[in-house]
This record gives C-alpha cells, structure tokens and sequence, in this order.
C-alpha cells in the first residue's frame, strides 16, 4: 500500500539500513512509494514494533549474484531454504531447482514470501513460490520480517514474511549482463537482463517491461568411487558405522571416512553364502573382493563380514560407492517476462495491471546408475563365468545373493520445467471521507504454475528382474520367463561392464520414463483501507482493515507406470500387458513413482490493525502500542483466529528504542498434505499389535498401505514473542545504528508424518484415538491409511544482531564507507515427534540441519563517484552431528539407546568465507563490475551419513568452491 513521505525514514529506523544515495535518476526515487512490510498501517512516522532487515538495490547489486534468491539467503535468519544446490540427491521429491526461503530454520513452508505485498502462486504442491520466476531487476528492495505476522498477513506466515518490493514507477533504461565459473571450471553462468520503463499521457499512462535471461551449467556429476566433479578432492565417503554395540563400554556409532558399503561394487558382487566376497571385474572376470576394516565375508545367508559394522567396512575396494557421483548442484535456465501498466485516473487513484510469465528448467542426477543389492542369480545364468559356475556346484547351491552399483546403464536424469503465468490487477490510492485522508488498495490476483517432471534413464524393477534372470534357449541367450520373452524382454549381462543391446536398455529403460504433470492455481482478492480517523492526546489513532479470499487448486497426473491404471493392456502401445509389471497399483520404477491426485480449498478472512499512540512527550519520549487480529475461515478446518499484540517506545535518550511484540500465528495445512496423490503398497508380515491367548505377541497379518492426504488436519498454531532495543542515529554518531532482538517462538499442532505401524501402536497400544479412524485390520480387505497428523511440537529461541555505520568522506576523502553486520544466534531447536517413546530433540548447533549455533554477515564498502569496491565474509560456528549422541571412548560408555546413542566424535566444523567485489564507473550511466565468492575456496566439512550418499550438508556449506563473476552495468 502506499505510505506517505515521512515513512522513508521510520522505515530505515526499523530496519538499520543505510540509506545510500542512488547511482541512478532520481525521478524513479522520488515517486516511488514506501511500504513497511511489518505492518499493514500507513501511519506518517509511525514504527512498528515487529523487527525487519532490508536488503536494498544497492546491495543486491554489489552481490552480483544470478538469482537473487542467493542474496536474501545469505541472511543469518535464514536457515534451512532451498535452492539449486540442495535436493539433488533426489529423484521424486518434485523440489529439485526450486528456490524458496525458510526463516528460523522453521521450513520453506511457515514462511511467507509475497511480491508487492501480495501473495504469489505455488511452484510445488506444498504452496512455496519459486523466487527464480520473479521480475529480479525491477526488484529495488526485499523486507525480511523475522516474526510472526499471520494476522496482518495471513497463514504461513509463522517464521516471518519475506516481500520483494518492485520499483513500480521506473523511468528510463537499465540492462545487466555477466558471467561467472567456478575455479574447477564448471557451473558456467551467463546472465542478460533489460528493462524499461516510460510515462505518457502528462505522465498520467506509466508502462513497465523487462525481460530477463539465465543459465547456470550446475556442477557435476562426478564418478563411481570418490572421484567428485572437477578436480574437488574433499569428497572422503565419510559415514557413520554402526558398530551394533550397546552395553560394553564402547560407542555404537563412530565417525568414519571411506566408508565402503559391503553388499555390492561397481560391476557385481556375490554377497552371501559360500562364494561371499566374489567380485567382478570390467571384463566380467571374477576375483576376490578387498574388504576394508581387513573384512573376512563370513559366507553365510545374512551376508555378514567379520572385522566390519553393521552394512559397512572402512577403506578397501572403493570403486562402487556412487555417493560422488551425485550433482553438487541443479544446472538451471531462467526466462522471465514483465510488464506493468498504470493509469491515474485522478492524482491519487491509481488502476494497475501486471503480468509476469516465467520459465524455470532445471536437471540433476541423483546418483549414477542405478544401485541393486539382494539380487537372487541363478548358478545356471549363461552370463556366469565358467569358474562360478562351477563354484556352485562345488559347494551345493543353485543361486546366490548378487549386488552392484549397475554402472552398465545409463545414469539417471531428472528434469522439471515450471512454467508460471500470473496476473495482477488493481486499483489504489487515496480519498478524504469525513475530513479524514484513507488509502486504499484492491487486487485480484490469477496464478497458474505448470510443473513436469521427466526422468531418464531409469529401469523398470519388474523387468530389470526379468532381464538379469537369463537362460540358454536353442543355443542363444534370452530371458527365462516364457511370458517376459513374449512380452519384449531382452536379457541383460550384470556380471562385469558388457553395455546391455538398445533392445534391452529400450525393454528395461523405456523412452517413456517417469513423469509428472502439476497444475496449480492460485485465485486471490484483497482489499483495504488505512487511516486516522481521530486524534488523541499522544497522536493520531491510526487503523488499517480488510478483507481477502483465496482460492487454491491443483491437479497432477502421472505416467501409468508409476501411478497405476487399469488398463495397460495388449491395445496399448506405449504401455502393453506386461506380467511383470504392477498395472492397477504402479510403483514399477527404480525411483519416481510419482501419482494422480487433485484438491482445492478456499480461504476467507478479515483484519484490524490499530496502532494507539499513549505518549508524545519531551520528557518522557514517545510511545505506541500495536494491536492486529484476523479472523480466518478455512473450507478444510474451519474457524482459526490470530493476533498480535506489540509496542514502541522512544525514549528521550538520544537514538533509543525499546520494541516488543507477541503474537499467535498460524499455518493451515497445504494442498499437499491435505489431499496427498494417494500411493498404495502391499506391506507383507504386518504386526497386528493386539495380543490374544493365541497370539500373545501379536499376529503377523498382510494389509494395503495406502498413502493419502487427511483432510481433518488442523492449522498449526504458533506464539511468537520478540523482545529488542535499538540505539540508532544518535546526534554523537549520526551514522551509527544498532539493534538487539530476542525471539522466542513455540509451535504446537506440527504436522508429521508416521509410518503404518506407528499409525496402528499409537491407538491400539498408547490409546490414543487420533489415529484410530485410520485403519481397519479385522475386515478381509486389511488396510491402513499413512497420513500426516497434528502431533509434534518445536520450541526455539535465540536473537538477532544488527549494526551498521555509514560514514561520509572517511578521512577526508570522497565517497561514503559503510559497515553492516547481522548475526544471529540460536539458543535452542527442540522438536518433539510427540510419540510414545520418543523423547525431544535439540538440533540447535547441528551443523548436519540448517541451524547452527551462530551465524553472521558482515560487509564493508567504499563508494564514490569512480569505483566502489566491496568485502564480505560469511561464517557460521562449529558444531555437532547431533546434540542426541553421547559422547565417550572405548572402556567409559554408557549404555547406548534408541534416543541417546553413543558415538566416538561428535564435533562438525562450521565454516568461514571471504567474496569480494567491486565496480568501476566507466560513465555515469555505465559500469564494470567483478565478484569473487569463497575468494580462498573453503572446503565443506562432511556431513556423516549412515548410507552411501553424498556426505555434505549444502544447506550450510558452501560445496562448489571459489567463485568468479564479471559484468556490465547500464542506465539512462
């Protein structure tokens, strides 16, 4: 909404931003309008109590960053936010590329990120918008609330609201061009931007357009083995083994690099029974495998190796592990379109209209090849080598236990294309009603964002199965199931490096491989008003109210493979009958069994804000209290009300200020969880928990699992309390300001996921009854339903630091020094699953998940009329793998537990880093620019896994290495 002049410098209190003078036309400045996110009043000078960062043009541009997501996620308050490099490990999660926030480490999803003021539709079924798709080079600043603000926002707002600010009346000319690669000499970056922006009508007609083009390479894959993309040499394959040992004395869990996974290799390797330890060669030929820990296979049936843990050696034959050939991160191509138009059709009324069409393509390999273990060979397979073969009748068997890491097919791809198309219309301004001046704004807001998910390369369990199961048939090799062979089956060579035929890479890897098409909708209108309809004894009572409906709506459709339908037959010629193939059910791929499904649900709501000023004195300084309620009705749960209650006070010490605010904040379950794409599995040898004179410990039963949405959860519910003093632009040091923050915030009512045994344990056995509608093990068809519940709770707290000084002419020279820092510091993380059992968890400090115990930003700069140049470090502080180990050496452990396992080591590094910048003013209205980041190419610190993937946490760790940009800045 628009806000009045004085605003400009309320708004730079609040926050501690220099406000540095603009390289650019003032013209665009002057009109433009001023919003203060943390709050939806427009009162003249007015603070409010609730903390906000901004990151201005200026900023922005001297990161130099491709995306400006990069940017914003820097923030210390951010933690645990997705982007390019997170998520590429994975083949169904659907959130690969995809760019969203996550204040307080809280989830992309209880943060709300909105453009203008106004919400954006979702690029992913759990409603997180993609930040890749906004118009990034009109964008001339973001606020990051870092507080509750459901009741002047709206629902997910929990975390805080991040909201990018357009420069709605920009006038003249402005393009961007750059590039970068990493110092490996990948994720090479290219980036073209253009906007313009022109008045007509005696400047009543203003129309916007920019356009906006990038490509980043992305970085890897690397290799089987240890061998990472580029000449990276910090990948150690380091894991956490499990020794199996509880009561002795020594720790159960130890930290350990190469570790080296014992049921398969690269090219196969026998697994079990008396030929355990037989591994492959490229050329097929057998030879005996080199264990690590000095691991004899015990060759028995459960595969076991003496000298080893629990799934795993140390050191040895290292060339299977595939956790290195994982993408470091998603190569990603960017097409934005933007236009704005407005119209005065009196000087305070205003009618706008914008569209924004965006294209976000993204690929990444999760792993290379396609990883088997448990594979049962029979001896009599022709493929076999005469010798093992022979092995098998020696020793009396006629199959064994196979595993490897299927480096003869093609690596698996997987590809998104999301595609947004939204709309905005609008009419706002500013009318007298009663002697009193109101602003006012309406919006309708259309959103449509297309998501396709393709995977390459991946085979098709049923009929890999078949393919390896081969037999000798009138001298030629073929599949032994007669109904396969009918079917198309082509057999497959799995002991050594021989590449399968087109035809059986067409019969296992069909072209048409997993996919998923998404559609969502996003329907929205909101109107509003603010004002000051009285004056009192300390000031104007300032009010702001409104009214919102939301409408969201999605529908995905899945390939027939993955999803299931009931009629793949013998008419069909993209999907025959195959009888190795699941048709009603699906799941049939190694990975990215995506489903059908659709939901939609609609939302109601109205606010009040008021803002009372209770003192304006000289003596005792000025004060306020801030009050906001919203009445939310939700079509899925009904009623849920939130609140905010805060104040101001300014002192009559010179620059001091105390805030403070609570709030209940709340975040309504999204279209995923609400109405899930159903996924049903037969689940053999269930529990049924109730113990019987026959059954005593239970019975073992077969049921139908099936994965579905639960249209009964209720909204999240969140108290957020925020305690904070600034001391900002005292008459001393006009260009100091500095401020403290506490927040405290507990969440009730989390949504969680439970397995199906848990569903089942936790009403027949706890007693209690939220899950008892979900299943039904007495009828013929036994079925359970896995849903989300409202159980788990999260309790955190830590504050906020923020300084910055801006001095002119430093020394007597030209030009303006700046320093800003940030910090933030979290004391605690404490989730409880809320289950029988479980106890709470404190992942503050964690260096494994996305909050560490501090984290900090700081930049310094010079500017003048000829140069600028830049320095900006990055660091977050040493940590744990995880604060639910216990520590302790061979001889001095206690007994290890489900809860608080013993380990050997239990400390993770944190992180420091150094980028640099800087600009050269070729002309007043061009410029040269160059970034370095990570300028002395720190290396990630493992991130112990208990399986074979890459062992780094990218969500902290900076995994690409030193980074090198240059560019061209214009404008007239």
């Amino acid at each position: 909404m628009p806000a009045s002049a004085p605003d400009q410098a309320s708004a730079a209190d609040q926050t501690l931003a220099p406000q540095l003078p603009a390289q650019s036309d003032d013209r665009a400045a002057s009109t433009n309008d001023i919003v203060v996110t943390g709050t939806r009043i427009t009162s003249s000078g007015f603070n409010a109590p609730t903390p906000t960062t901004v990151i201005g043009e200026e900023q922005i541009l001297k990161n130099a960053q491709p995306n400006i997501f990069t940017t914003v996620a820097q923030l210390p308050s951010l933690q645990g936010s997705t982007g390019a490099n997170t998520g590429t490990f994975s083949t169904s999660s659907g959130s690969q590329g995809l760019s969203s926030f996550s204040l307080r480490g809280l989830g992309t999803i209880r943060t709300l990120t909105l453009l203008d003021g106004q919400r954006v539709v979702g690029a992913n079924v759990t409603g997180v918008p993609d930040i890749s798709q906004f118009p990034q080079l009109l964008i001339k600043r973001v606020d990051i609330v870092t507080g509750g603000a459901s009741a002047s926002y709206g629902s997910d707002a929990v975390g805080g609201v991040i909201n990018f600010i357009t420069d709605t009346k920009f006038t003249g000319f402005k393009a961007n061009v750059q590039t970068g690669v990493t110092t490996y000499g990948d994720d090479g970056q290219v980036l073209f931007q253009a906007a313009v922006g022109k008045s007509f009508a005696n400047d009543r007609l203003h129309v916007i357009l920019s356009g906006e083009y990038a490509k980043e390479q992305g970085v890897g894959p690397g290799n089987f083995g240890e061998d990472l993309a580029g000449s990276r040499d910090w990948y150690r394959a380091t894991t956490l083994v499990n020794t199996g040992i509880m009561n002795n004395g020594s720790p159960q869990y130890l930290v350990r690099d190469h570790g080296q996974a014992y049921q398969y290799t690269k090219y196969g390797l026998i697994s079990a029974g008396p030929l355990q330890g037989t591994a492959f060669d490229a050329n097929g030929q057998p030879f005996p495998f080199q264990y690590g820990s000095n691991g004899v296979p015990a060759k028995d049936r459960a595969g076991n190796v003496n000298g080893c843990f629990v799934g795993f050696c140390v050191g040895g034959d290292q060339s299977g592990h595939v956790g290195s050939g994982t993408s470091l991160q998603s190569a990603i191509q960017r097409l934005n379109g933007y236009t704005r138009i407005s119209y005065d059709v009196a000087p305070d009324m205003e009618v706008y209209m914008t569209a924004n069409v965006a294209q976000v393509k993204t690929h990444n390999q999760p792993n290379p090849g396609s990883a088997k273990t448990g594979l049962t060979v029979q001896c009599a397979n022709p493929y076999l080598p005469a010798s093992i073969s022979a092995a098998c009748a020696a020793n009396g068997i006629t199959s064994f236990q196979y595993g490897l890491s299927n480096a003869i097919l093609p690596n698996i791809r997987v590809n998104t294309d999301r595609r947004q198309y939204r709309f905005v219309g609008g009419l706002k301004g500013k009318a007298d009603l009663l002697g009193t001046n109101w602003t006012y704004d309406t919006s309708y807001e259309h959103g449509i964002n297309i998501t396709d998910i393709d995977v390459d390369n991946i085979s098709l369990t049923g009929r890999y199965n078949q393919a390896i199961n081969a037999t000798r048939i009138n001298g030629q090799i073929v599949c032994a199931d007669a109904a396969a062979r009918a079917a198309g089956c082509q057999p497959i060579n799995i002991f050594g490096g021989a590449t399968p035929s087109a035809a059986a890479l067409a019969y296992v890897t069909p072209a048409a491989g997993p996919f998923q098409h998404t559609k969502q909708t996003q329907d929205a209108f909101a109107g509003s008003i603010s004002g000051e309809p009285i004056t009192l004894w300390a000031g104007p009572l300032a009010v702001a109210a409104g009214i919102e409906y939301r409408r969201e709506f999605y529908r995905v459709n899945a390939d027939p493979y993955g999803a299931g339908v009931s009629d793949i037959s013998p008419n069909s010629t993209l999907y025959p009958a195959d009888p190795s193939l699941n048709s009603v059910n699906g799941s049939n791929w190694y990975a990215g069994n995506y489903k059908n499904g659709t939901g939609k649900y609609n939302v109601l709501e109205s606010f009040l804000e008021l803002n009372l000023p209770i003192l304006n004195s000289d003596t005792l300084g000025r004060a306020n209290v801030n009050a906001a309620g919203r009445a939310t009705r939700y079509s899925t749960s009904g009623v849920v009300y939130a609140w905010k209650v805060g104040g101001t006070w300014d002192t009559p010490l010179d620059g001091l200020r105390f805030r403070a605010v609570t709030s209940r904040d709340v975040r309504a379950p999204n279209l995923s969880e609400l109405f899930a794409a159903p996924v049903t599995t037969t689940v053999p040898n269930f529990t049924d928990p109730r113990r019987t004179a026959e059954n005593p410990n239970g019975r073992q039963v077969l049921i139908i699992q099936n994965t579905i949405g639960n249209t009964a959860l209720r909204p999240e519910i969140a108290r957020n309390t925020e305690l904070g003093v600034v001391y900002a632009r005292p008459k001393w040091l006009p260009g100091l300001s500095l401020s403290f923050d506490y927040y405290k915030i507990k969440l009730n009512d989390v949504i969680s996921s439970l397995s199906a045994q848990q569903v089942v344990n936790l009403c027949l056995v706890d007693n209690i009854p939220d899950t008892c509608g979900a299943f039904d093990l007495d009828s013929d068809s036994k079925f359970v339903n896995v849903q989300s519940f409202n159980l788990a709770s999260i309790k955190t707290d830590g504050f906020d630091i923020e300084a910055s000084y801006q001095w002119r002419k430093p020394l007597g020279i030209d030009g303006n020094f700046t320093l800003r820092g940030l910090t933030t510091h979290v004391i605690k993380y404490v989730t409880d699953p809320g289950l029988p059992g479980t106890i709470p968890v404190d992942s503050a400090g964690a260096n494994t998940g996305a909050t560490p115990n501090w984290k900090w930003l700081v930049t310094e700069s010079y500017d003048n009329d000829a140069f600028s140049i830049t320095l900006q470090q990055r660091w977050f502080s040493d940590g744990v793998y995880g604060n639910q180990y216990v520590v302790c050496s061979a001889g001095n452990c206690p007994v290890s537990t489900s809860n608080n396992p013993t380990i050997d080591n239990n400390t993770m590094k944190g992180a420091f880093y150094f980028d640099i910048g800087g600009a050269l003013n070729v002309t007043k209205q061009v410029s040269m620019f160059f970034k370095v980041d990570n300028l002395f190419d720190h290396d990630p610190e493992p991130s112990p896994q208990t399986n074979t993937g890459l062992d780094v946490n990218p969500a902290l760790y900076d995994t690409l290495g030193r980074f090198y940009r240059i560019g061209v800045r214009a404008r007239f």
